[in-house]
């Protein structure tokens, strides 16, 4: 299947198949009571989703977004959970994808507490120019999401994106020739 950048795959609360990224990217955001969204997660190709129901089947916990065109291969929960009590070795192969996206978070996290803002921004683009080099972090995520998945606060986003503008407009303008 193909989802488009905007639409939504699932929402939150729901329940039905498991879902393989072949390309592209998705955002999980998560709704709270008040209404507010919370970027939880993003998926990359290769992530079976939702996680959480890999082994035994859950509610959705967030609402599948694309943020880039995406390809989508639809894997139905019965024949998924069946598939995996008749073929043990199954549930390594599980274990080993959400190895991969723990290592994932915990690198995350410590992006999060060893860097400064402006690190954390650069580190974000260049780890979505290796998904998807022909966008920009810009394109892909609001400021609000940005913030959220950096661990700012949507101004300071704001405030560091204006200055690697301002820096690239300098760096990028040839110097003429100085009067004395």
């Amino acid at each position: 299947m193909i989802l488009h950048k905007g639409e939504t795959l699932f929402h939150q609360g729901q329940t039905g198949p498991l879902y393989h990224l072949k390309s592209g990217l998705l955002k999980i955001v998560r709704l709270h009571r008040d209404g507010t969204p919370v970027l939880m997660n993003v998926i990359v190709p290769n992530e079976m989703i939702p996680h959480h129901s890999l082994i035994s089947p859950n509610a959705y916990f967030g609402t599948a977004i694309a943020l880039v065109t995406c390809e989508i291969d639809v894997l139905p929960a019965a024949q998924w959970y069946r598939e995996l009590a008749d073929t043990p070795d199954k549930c390594r192969e599980i274990a080993l994808l959400l190895q991969e996206k723990l290592r994932m978070m915990q690198q995350r996290i410590d992006q999060l507490t060893e860097t400064s803002p402006a690190e954390r921004l650069r580190r974000l683009q260049v780890w979505l120019q290796s998904h998807v080099p022909a966008e920009t972090v810009t394109s892909v995520f609001t400021q609000d999401e940005i913030g959220q998945f950096i661990g700012l606060r949507r101004e300071t986003v704001n405030r560091l994106l204006r200055a690697q503008r301002t820096a690239g407009s300098c760096s990028s303008t040839p110097a003429g020739p100085k009067n004395s």
